[in-house]
């Protein structure tokens, strides 16, 4: 059987309020976004989903119908020259998009899957439903309100869990839908509820309070990426010190403002039950870090143990000048990716 869907991407302004979609049928679609990003970054957002929501059915073939030779050259030609450079370009500069791009060079491995460029705007049935719902996701962003994020691929992971926790995929509102959060002070939401607007309400917007290691720079480490990028610098850390680089990359506020960065470190699960007592989904969180990405915390290393080859659960203390909060994160292996799943922060007395 081959999956014959069609993915899109959408921004007003370029760069600007920006969605991306990808789609099969009325009963098979997803939709999201950002409150600003660029139409190429909602087109490869739209491929990329499109690998993870058909992660469980791998023997299956996708014929993804796409209208951006961008994302077809950058999947099928360009890649795997960009890899052995590094993820730099011929002319020695970076690759653009690139956290994107390493998240579908990982999703595509034993996947079979073919792209067909189709002209965009011309009355193709599924380029024409893909294109619609991406630009109602970057409409909405536009003005605030609610999107449709669609029912989702059959038996997706995402969608089941999404039933398990008694909240579809369309109830989380297009102002929570793109930005992280990891720890607030009391009385302050960390995440994002799904149901809060964030510009409804400045003043209970998120405070993401740095945690592992606090600012880049204090202890004169380089940043996470430039780290890992490094063969060499890769080789010589174990697991837990590769999470605990991440959370320390995850908590800086330049990092906490850059929605393709905070989208790869966050697990597509991610959840938070803020030291406020609230609970915050990723994609509320995403979009409350990019309004406010907090300010720098010492922090104090308690523990790092490791629960299972492919989890482990940091715990530490945070200080800020409104107090000390205790603060626990459990980080996955996502497909050869550490990915941050669960984080809780608890004030102390």
């Amino acid at each position: 059987m081959t999956i014959i869907a069609a993915a899109d991407g959408s921004a007003l302004g370029n760069p600007g309020p920006a969605g991306w979609a990808w789609y099969v049928d009325d009963s098979c679609w997803r939709a999201g976004g950002w409150p600003h990003g660029t139409n190429n970054q909602g087109e490869l957002m739209a491929v990329l989903d499109l690998f993870r929501s058909t992660a469980h059915v791998p023997q299956e073939e996708l014929l993804i119908l796409c209208d951006s030779q961008y994302v077809i050259n950058c999947i099928t030609k360009w890649m795997s020259g960009w890899k052995r450079k590094g993820w730099r370009k011929a002319d020695g500069k970076p690759v653009l998009n690139v956290d994107l791009l390493k998240e579908i060079d990982q999703a595509i491995v034993g996947r079979k899957y073919t792209f067909e460029w189709v002209k965009g705007h011309a009355g193709h049935d599924l380029n024409e439903a893909a294109d619609e719902r991406a630009r109602a996701v970057a409409t909405a962003y536009q003005q605030g309100v609610a999107h449709r994020a669609g029912p989702g691929f059959p038996g997706a992971r995402e969608e089941e869990r999404s039933q398990e926790r008694g909240k579809g995929p369309e109830q989380v509102p297009a102002s929570a839908a793109s930005s992280v959060t990891v720890g607030a002070p009391a009385g302050v939401p960390s995440l994002g509820s799904g149901a809060a607007s964030v510009k409804a309400d400045r003043s209970t917007r998120p405070h993401f309070e740095p945690t592992l290691f606090g600012e880049a720079g204090i202890f004169g480490q380089a940043d996470l990426f430039s780290e890992l990028e490094d063969d060499a610098s890769t080789q010589q850390l174990s697991a837990e010190d590769t999470v605990l680089a991440l959370e320390r990359e995850l908590l800086r506020p330049d990092v906490r403002a850059d929605i393709g960065r905070i989208g790869v470190l966050l697990h597509p699960d991610f959840a938070e039950i803020g030291s406020s007592g609230r609970f915050w989904t990723r994609d509320a969180m995403m979009v409350a870090l990019e309004e406010d990405p907090g300010e720098p915390t010492e922090l104090e290393l308690l523990s790092a143990d490791r629960l299972s080859e492919n989890t482990i659960l940091l715990n530490y203390r945070s200080f800020a000048h409104t107090g000390s909060v205790l603060r626990s994160s459990v980080w996955l292996l996502d497909r050869g990716q550490w990915r941050l799943r669960f984080h809780q922060g608890t004030v102390e007395g």
